[in-house]
């Protein structure tokens, strides 16, 4: 196979490609599994456009921010930003989970949440799915999920038509409340960001490995919330970070809280199939 982008990859990495083929990488982008004259394979994500390059950019940078954690995470092998953009990343066989591999990925996301990050926010702006997330830092918890969170991911659903005006108004009720609602304060942890089932995978002898990260720095609980949300994680997972972790008391409570944000995030990529989800979030909340 010859096409521009391996190309690119082999300009980047100084070797030849010898065989290339498809692969699942999700509704954004093409991926191709790829192995080189020099003995390595790459998992290789491309799709044409500035914003490709952009969105690859920040993964390469997330996936080196958890890479100071415990849990697996892939290498970043090369990143194009030409013509031909790409993220190539260490080829990580799938494999079975091992025994202990819950508890050991419950363990290793309480590390990763310890590890913490300089403030609620982030340097730079990424994106989750395919929805550009604001980090700009603030100083509080509350603050950062009213306004980098819930206010710009609800307003775009409305704005597009997937949620009804209505939701703005029980948005501004339950930003009466944040505060309250959000919980003893807590420094803030070093979140993945998108911790739904397919985006935590078992690595060839079977250990935890997170992939597609959407970090920045935030409550910890957010991570959990997105784990419960579509399910795909044992409750051994769940023991093992709390045995490692104690939740703050009422947790319980915001549990929904916290999955209001994909919720939201999900109405804007699935044409407002979740909105109605959000919607009743929103008027538990909103008092």
């Amino acid at each position: 196979m010859s096409t521009p982008v391996l190309g690119a990859v082999e300009a980047a990495l100084g070797t030849r490609v010898s065989a290339a083929r498809p692969v699942g990488g999700g509704c954004i982008n093409a991926a191709l599994r790829v192995e080189l004259a020099d003995g390595r394979t790459v998992f290789l994500k491309h799709a044409g456009g500035d914003r490709a390059a952009a969105m690859y950019r920040a993964e390469a940078r997330g996936l080196e921010w958890l890479g100071a954690g415990p849990l697996r995470v892939p290498a970043v092998v090369a990143l194009g930003d030409g013509e031909q953009p790409f993220l190539a990343l260490e080829w990580v066989e799938a494999g079975r989970p091992g025994p202990g591999h819950d508890e050991a990925l419950g363990r290793g996301l309480a590390g990763l949440h310890a590890i913490g990050a300089p403030s609620f926010g982030l340097d730079h702006d990424n994106w989750v799915g395919a929805v550009e997330q604001p980090n700009d830092p603030l100083p509080d918890w509350p603050g950062f999920y009213l306004e980098r969170r819930l206010e710009p991911f609800l307003r775009r659903a409305v704005d597009l038509g997937y949620m009804a005006p209505r939701a703005v108004c029980l948005l501004e009720r339950l930003a009466a409340r944040i505060h309250e609602l959000c919980g003893p304060p807590e420094p803030p942890a070093r979140l993945h960001g998108d911790l739904w089932g397919g985006n935590a995978m078992s690595g060839p002898e079977g250990e935890p490995v997170l992939i597609d990260p959407a970090v920045y720095g935030g409550h910890r609980e957010v991570d959990l919330a997105m784990m419960r949300l579509f399910g795909g994680f044992s409750e051994r997972a769940f023991a093992a970070y709390a045995e490692a972790a104690p939740l703050a008391a009422g947790h319980g409570e915001r549990l929904e809280l916290y999955q209001l944000m994909p919720l939201l995030v999900h109405a804007i990529l699935f044409n407002g199939h979740y909105g109605a989800a959000a919607e009743r979030v929103l008027a538990r909340y909103a008092g």
